[in-house]
C-alpha cells in the first residue's frame, strides 16, 4: 500500500518539478493611459485605462463622468472601430471620432484625444 502512495505522489509531483524548471517570461506592463472625450454638449469626460501590455491599449478602464464618479468599461472587439461598454453607457468610435450613448437612441458626437 505504501508503494502505491509513493508512486502516485511521484507521478503527481513530476509536472510541478518539470514546470518549475522552465524559464518564465514576464510581460512589461505599461502605465495607465489617459484620454479625453470631448462631446458636442460641451462636456469633457476622461477615459482612463487599467495597466496594459501594449502602450496605448485599453482593454479595461474607467469612464469618468466627473472628477470622482467613474464607471468601469470594457473593450468589445468590433470589425471596424471600437466599443467601450459599461453599465448604462457605451462609446462607439473609429479612430478619434466617437458616439457616446447614455441612452439607446440619443448619441452624442465626440472627439477622443490622448492627454
Amino acid at each position: 500500500m505504501r508503494l502505491g502512495h509513493g508512486l502516485l505522489l511521484g507521478i503527481l509531483a513530476l509536472p510541478l518539478l518539470v514546470g518549475g524548471a522552465s524559464k518564465a517570461v514576464a510581460h512589461q506592463w505599461t502605465a495607465r493611459a489617459n484620454f479625453v472625450v470631448s462631446c458636442e454638449n460641451g462636456a469633457n469626460y476622461r477615459l482612463q485605462s487599467d495597466p496594459a501590455v501594449a502602450p496605448g491599449d485599453i482593454v479595461t478602464g474607467r469612464f469618468y463622468w466627473s472628477r470622482r464618479h467613474g464607471t468601469p468599461v470594457r473593450l468589445i472587439p468590433m470589425g471596424e472601430g471600437y466599443r467601450y461598454a459599461g453599465r448604462g453607457i457605451w462609446l462607439d468610435g473609429i479612430r478619434e471620432h466617437a458616439l457616446l450613448y447614455r441612452s439607446k437612441y440619443h448619441p452624442l458626437a465626440c472627439v477622443v484625444s490622448r492627454i
